[in-house]
């Protein structure tokens, strides 16, 4: 097999195994909401467990090798954008609406990283990456029908507006961030930007709570763990490594495979059947 197309493969892969460790975030969200913990103070407990892992990080991968205060400007507003805005969007739509729906919802972001990266590069959206996002986006329709007919309330259309926000933003992120990776690397680059997106959310944590985290029940705890381990850490640098061997546009499209995984987890923890109609969608 060419260099290349091992390249491609095995970014692939790295992406496919990110997604599925991304996608457990909102089993871990719905899981400690049931211990009455607010958004906010859930989203910081998640940062404040990863920033340890993010500074080891970013020192590893050199921390003391100088760089443009513009390149740390923008590394910041992208981790900011990708790791809070969208996060804290994401925490508050989870408040009314399941976890499936959720990923649902949130992966319309396939297709804005995109249309996006077309147009900054002045590109054409090749043939199989529409034939994908078609596909992608039929199975999305038939298993948001479902939900929707059977769940339509203020609160739902209130909660899905606040994840298709997170969606957008973190479609701006993943398109930033294929173009910082090849020049940063993407250790010291997802180092970076999860490090600024840590410390933005605690700082907002602290202006809303005054950092008061540390009253809840023990199950939110090891919840935040969890999901600081698994659906940040590890997941936050294998999408960032695959976005540096196969581009933001694949990488998006091939994570597509997170609402998948996430039904199944959802039904495996909640112990509800998949229906029909959504089983279908989420096969396409």
């Amino acid at each position: 097999m060419p260099k290349k197309n091992t390249s491609l493969l095995t970014g692939g892969l790295i992406v496919f195994a990110g997604a599925i460790l991304f996608s457990t975030k909102a089993i871990f969200v719905k899981l400690a909401y049931r211990y009455e913990v607010d958004a906010v103070s859930l989203l910081a407990l998640r940062m404040l467990f990863s920033l340890p892992f993010f500074l080891v990080a970013a020192a590893w991968a050199g921390w003391g090798i100088p760089l443009h205060r513009r390149d740390v400007a923008y590394v910041a507003l992208l981790g900011v954008l990708g790791y809070y805005a969208a996060s804290i969007l994401d925490f508050w739509g989870l408040q009314f609406i399941n976890a499936t729906l959720e990923r649902l919802i949130l992966f319309a972001y396939p297709t804005i990283v995109v249309v996006v990266s077309a147009w900054r590069t002045r590109t054409t959206i090749a043939q199989n990456q529409k034939i994908a996002l078609s596909l992608t986006y039929l199975g999305i329709l038939l298993a948001f029908w479902g939900d929707f007919k059977l769940s339509a309330s203020p609160q739902m259309l209130w909660g899905s507006l606040l994840v298709f926000g997170a969606a957008i933003a973190y479609a701006l992120y993943l398109v930033g961030s294929g173009a910082m990776i090849p020049r940063l690397g993407s250790v010291r680059f997802n180092a970076l930007a999860l490090t600024g997106a840590s410390l933005g959310i605690l700082l907002h944590a602290f202006l809303a709570n005054g950092l008061n985290i540390f009253h809840f029940a023990p199950a939110v705890y090891w919840h935040s763990l969890g999901m600081a381990l698994l659906a940040t850490v590890a997941a936050s640098f294998l999408i960032s490594a695959g976005i540096g061997r196969i581009g933001a546009g694949n990488t998006a499209i091939i994570s597509s495979i997170g609402p998948i995984s996430t039904i199944v987890l959802a039904s495996v923890f909640w112990m509800k059947p998949l229906g029909c109609i959504k089983f279908w969608g989420q096969c396409l």
